[in-house]
Formats: C-alpha cells, structure tokens, sequence
C-alpha cells in the first residue's frame, strides 16, 4: 500500500486570479471543478500522473497569519532563463520577498497573495523535473519527515541529512518533494499550503488513512465539514489531505 502525491494546494482569497497567476507562472492551463476551485496543471494532462505535481487553489475567507511551511522552487535552464523568468513573474504580479536569504543565488519572490516561492539558479539535477522543481516543506527534522513521507508515499528516498531531505516519484519523472531544517515557529492555525495524496486505483481510502496512523499522522479538523477527503496531520502538525481513489 502506498499513496500518490499528486497536488499542492493553495488556500487563497480569489482562488481564479491565483489560478491564473500560476498557470501563467508555469505554462500550464486551468480548469475548474466548481465554484471556489480552480485547478492548473499542465496543458493536455491526464490527472493523476507522476511526470507532474499539479497545483489546486481553493478559496477561503481566513486571511493569512502565520508564515507558510511550504513553498515551491521553479526550476530555470541557464541565468538567461531565470532572468526572464523573475521579469515575467513580476510582470504578472509577483513581488521580491525577503525571507533573510541574504545573498543567495536564487531569486525569492512572493506570488500576488503573499506565498513565498523561489526561482532557482540551474541547477544539474532539476534539468529533468518540469517547472517545478521541488516542492519544499519547512521541518524542524529532515531524517524524521522523510521516514514518514517515505512510508506515507511510494516516493524514493535520494538523499537525506540533519539538514536536508530529498524524495522523487518512484519513476524517477516529476519534481522532488525536500524537507529542510528551519526553526517552523509555533503552529497556532492550519497551513494555507498543503500537500494532496491519492491512494491507487483499488486501494481504499480508509486503510490508508489507518496505516499513516500507525506511522505518526493524526486526525485534523480544518472545518471541512463533511467532504470526501480525509485530513491528516503529519509528525510535525503539517495537515495534509488524503483524497478518496480516483
């Protein structure tokens, strides 16, 4: 048994304009599945497919409070790219963020709803990932969140330290999924940043959601009322959405 990680999903106040923003960002397209919703993925794309970790934006009337534990990092093929690319973004509505990178080869820039994310210098061994390189989870214990993620996931285990995680899709396509040591801060309301995983055509949904337990996750309540996906907390309080099989 093993789930997909299959989305991101962005909490937002206009889910529509910040759809458009990453498709836009990513060269992707969007649709939606109802009011509230609109999803961006890669143009001709059979969801769900590991060559792509899609971006789902959802909106919510809670603003935002407390700095976000995850965030993207786009990946760029020369510094010509990433030139173009920082330029791009700003001219869709994208701002300089300082998050105290200091000086830092990579360009940290804030979307037009504040989500934190950042333009990579090129860098080896996203050249093969899509847009998105990585999507990067903010951890107080790489070695504890990958172990997690890893037993959660069917995703492979490249690389880990005290500081630093890194996990791919099993097929070796798509983007990374890195955990990074920082100091989280005091978790006093729910991500507006989280991660969707789906379980295999034939699994079922509820021995998923039974086995993450066994692993550390616990239930969460983010007033999602009575809705067909389940929401788990990781190790670190990291909600996180468990979807019924497509």
């Amino acid at each position: 048994m093993a789930l997909r990680l299959v989305q991101v999903n962005f909490k937002a106040r206009d889910d529509a304009a910040l759809g458009r923003f990453w498709a836009e960002a990513l060269g992707w397209g969007v649709s939606s599945e109802g009011p509230g919703v609109t999803n961006v993925e890669p143009l001709g794309f059979a969801w769900p497919d590991p060559t792509a970790v899609c971006v789902d934006v959802v909106t919510v009337p809670d603003p935002e409070t407390v700095k976000y534990r995850v965030h993207l990092d786009l990946a760029t093929t020369s510094a010509a790219h990433q030139a173009e690319l920082v330029a791009r973004l700003k001219e869709l509505g994208a701002t300089p963020a300082d998050v105290g990178q200091g000086d830092v080869p990579w360009t940290v820039l804030a979307d037009p709803e504040g989500n934190v994310f950042c333009v990579l210098e090129p860098r080896e061994i996203y050249r093969d990932t899509g847009p998105i390189a990585t999507v990067v989870v903010d951890c107080a214990d790489p070695r504890a969140m990958a172990r997690f993620w890893g037993r959660a996931t069917d995703w492979t285990l490249h690389e880990v330290t005290d500081d630093h995680a890194r996990l791919r899709s099993a097929t070796g396509v798509g983007p990374y999924l890195e955990f990074l040591r920082t100091t989280p801060g005091e978790k006093i309301v729910w991500n507006r940043v989280h991660l969707d995983l789906l379980p295999y055509p034939g699994d079922d949904q509820a021995a998923e959601v039974a086995r993450l337990r066994t692993l550390g996750a616990t239930l969460a309540d983010v007033g999602q009322g009575d809705v067909p996906w389940i929401v788990l907390a990781d190790p670190e309080g990291n909600e996180f959405c468990v979807l019924a099989p497509a």
